[in-house]
């Protein structure tokens, strides 16, 4: 159980860390109308991905068997998944997107932060297929039968994903004075770097068992 929500946790950070539309709209809110306005947009977005994790977790387990038999193939392809999507990351440039902090007069709440962030995030259904990448790299696979582990997997992804949010808005937060946009294309290099090197460790390791299985 314990594996279950370290590796839960995991795949919500790597779901959350890379600053695409979402994570611009988090950081644009924190350094525009203060912290918490940030964070309520990430838990939004949270949410919605929680969604697509149920999602992913019962077409998984439709297919149960046949990940299980072809476990490490499935390893390598996800690994490689990641890794494209590592590059992308460190390729890009949020700060092209990313408008100056600016004065509004308009007011909103929290709960309004929150719920546009979930319908934004929402409408990106392709965060499945980075979900199954992330399943099958980290052996994270629920089958139907087991609805108290998938309960746990779904509590550990969501806990990372707020984790992640609760720490970057925090960050920014505390250096709006000093946060320019050259700091987003840093992070973007940093998370960019760490998935790729993560993905290339899990084909590395997956190619060696097989070599192992079949020596």
């Amino acid at each position: 159980m314990i594996e279950v929500i370290y590796k839960g946790i995991i795949i919500g950070i790597l779901v959350s860390a890379p600053m695409g539309p979402i994570g611009l709209l988090c950081i644009q809110r924190t350094l525009n109308k203060g912290r918490w306005h940030g964070f309520f947009s990430g838990v939004g977005a949270a949410f919605s991905d929680l969604i697509y994790a149920a999602i992913t977790c019962m077409g998984m387990g439709i297919v149960i068997t046949f990940v299980e038999d072809h476990q490490a193939v499935l390893q390598i392809v996800g690994g490689f998944l990641l890794m494209i999507f590592g590059i992308y990351t460190f390729r890009s440039n949020p700060s092209k997107s990313l408008k100056k902090p600016k004065e509004t007069t308009a007011t909103y709440s929290y709960s309004q932060d929150a719920v546009t962030a979930f319908f934004l995030t929402l409408s990106n259904p392709f965060i499945i297929f980075l979900y199954i990448a992330l399943f099958a790299r980290f052996n994270f696979i629920l089958s139907n039968d087991k609805l108290y582990s998938m309960i746990i997997g779904l509590f550990g992804i969501v806990t990372g994903a707020l984790l992640w949010w609760f720490v970057i808005t925090y960050l920014v937060g505390k250096l709006r004075s000093v946060f320019n946009v050259r700091g987003l294309w840093i992070m973007n290099k940093i998370i960019g770097t760490v998935i790729i090197v993560l993905a290339l460790a899990g084909i590395i390791y997956s190619f060696w068992e097989i070599y192992t299985v079949n020596s």
